[in-house]
Parts: C-alpha cells; sequence; structure tokens
C-alpha cells in the first residue's frame, strides 16, 4: 500500500495541474477578449447597424442573423433528435443495434465541420438550388448539432427513475401514451439542456456556414428563402484582418465578446438545467 501512495499522489497532482492549465487557458482568453472587446460594447453597439464596412456602426444586423441561424437549426434539429432517442430508449430492444446507432452518433459528432459545408452545400445549395443562403447554413447546422441534441435527449431518458414508467404501465398506458404522458413531460430539463447545447454549439460555428450562408456586407436580413444572412461569425473573420485598421480591429474584439457572452450564457443555462434533471433522477 505505501508503495502505491508516490504514484497515486503524483497521477492526482498532474491532474490537478492539467485541470488548474485548462481554467487558466479559459480564463485568459475570456480576460483578454473583454479586455479588448469591452470598451467598445454600448447600446448603440448592440443596436445599430454597421456601417464602413464595420469598422463603424454596430452588429445589429449580425446579431439578428446568427439569432435566425441558431433557432432554424435547433428547430429543424429537435424533432429529429428526439424521435432518435425516443426510439432507441423506449421502441428499440436490440442492445447491437443501439450500440451502432450511439456509434454512428458520435462518429457524426467527430466529423469535421468544414466536410458538413462542403456535402451541405453539395445536397442543399446545388442539388435543392438553395445557393448561399440562411435555409442551406440552417440545415447544415442542423446536421452538425444533431448529435449533440440526441445524446442530451438520450441521456435525460435514461436518467428518468423508473418509478414513472412503472407507473405509467399500471395505468396501462400503450407505449405512445407513455412516451407523450410520462417520458418528455419529465425530462423536459434534459431536453432544454440540448436545446441550449445546441444553440452554443451552432453560436460557434465558422467554417461550415462561412462560404453556404453568410455575407459580409450588401445584405441587412433576408427576405427570401434564397437569401444570405450577415453573422457575427463572418463579421468578425473579416474585421481581424484590417490589422492596419484600429477601429475595425477593436470592432472585432467587440463583437467577439457579444459572441463569446452569447455562448457562455447558452451552456450556463445548460448546466443549470443539467442539474435540475440530476436532482430529478435522484428522487
Amino acid at each position: 500500500m505505501s508503495q502505491s501512495d508516490p504514484l497515486e499522489k503524483f497521477v492526482r497532482g498532474l491532474l490537478g495541474v492539467l485541470t488548474l492549465l485548462a481554467i487558466t487557458l479559459l480564463v485568459v482568453i475570456f480576460g483578454i477578449v473583454f479586455w479588448k472587446g469591452a470598451p467598445v460594447i454600448d447600446w448603440e453597439f448592440l443596436t445599430q447597424a454597421s456601417s464602413n464596412f464595420g469598422a463603424s456602426g454596430g452588429i445589429l444586423y449580425q446579431l439578428a442573423g446568427t439569432v435566425i441561424l441558431m433557432a432554424g437549426a435547433v428547430a429543424v434539429s429537435l424533432p429529429v433528435a428526439l424521435g432518435t432517442a425516443l426510439f432507441q430508449t423506449e421502441y428499440l430492444k436490440s442492445d447491437r443495434l443501439k450500440k451502432l446507432f450511439r456509434n454512428l452518433i458520435y462518429s457524426l459528432n467527430g466529423m469535421p465541420t468544414i466536410l458538413f459545408g462542403l456535402v451541405g452545400y453539395m445536397i442543399f445549395g446545388v442539388y435543392l438550388k438553395a445557393g448561399v443562403s440562411w435555409l442551406t447554413g440552417t440545415l447544415i447546422l442542423a446536421v452538425m448539432i444533431l448529435p449533440t441534441l440526441q445524446v442530451s435527449f438520450q441521456q435525460a431518458v435514461e436518467a428518468l427513475p423508473e418509478k414513472y414508467r412503472d407507473a405509467g404501465m399500471a395505468l396501462g398506458l400503450s407505449p405512445t401514451a407513455m412516451v407523450y404522458s410520462v417520458i418528455i413531460p419529465q425530462s423536459v430539463f434534459g431536453i432544454i439542456t440540448g436545446v441550449l447545447l445546441g444553440l452554443a454549439r451552432a453560436a460557434g460555428e465558422t467554417a461550415a456556414i462561412m462560404f453556404t450562408a453568410t455575407t459580409f456586407s450588401g445584405i441587412l436580413l433576408p427576405q427570401t428563402w434564397t437569401d444570405p444572412v450577415p453573422t457575427l461569425q463572418t463579421h468578425i473573420l473579416v474585421l481581424a484582418q484590417e490589422a492596419l485598421n484600429p477601429q475595425a480591429v477593436a470592432h472585432a474584439w467587440g463583437a467577439g465578446l457579444v459572441l463569446l457572452s452569447l455562448t457562455f450564457i447558452l451552456v450556463a443555462g445548460a448546466l443549470f438545467c443539467r442539474s435540475k434533471m440530476q436532482m430529478e433522477s435522484e428522487r
């Protein structure tokens, strides 16, 4: 026992150092973005349209375009992810098929985002003739966040105490009635968690929508299904390349802080709902 103590202390210390390093890195990144971006942010910055190719004005339409893509992606992906999770947990009986589906979902989650953009544009943009549009970007993001939503929904359903299913069976509920009357209402915090994580994932994506859904200038808000949309991601990337224009770079930091804050708010909301789900499962 005494021989293993030094090794255990070493492993514990190493894990502690790595954890501290990860936390420090996160704090440094957020601190730099806040330090650079906070001086630019005010009410006008959030509520005015950009001008002078983004070097002045605000980010109103870029923020609105980002929200449009995020909300559209979740609206498309939500029923598919929820249906897949319920099928695997409530209807599928084969453990082998369950494992196969789980591995496929995990593989989809690990696919490079640029491939989502390429394949998505070929399917939605070219073959379905949506072109470079917010619709194409929405559908691509919906496929990208599908694993995040599906895994979260499935974990929420699997964490549900058996007493709820036993009560439903005692009442003679059919599997479909059980899903609508018991499973979904009691898994609501897990569903909200998945939605918030999906929104956060969609907010952070750039490569997949850069050349398939967004535009830097010339468009305020989309008027048709085939119009592109301005986004914070594109706005930041283009302004960051204007190194000789301090005002443009400052606006890039400001937009970056807004995007980072939006992501943090969504993740914090997901963690809160996750804690509620865990408390429910422990009752």
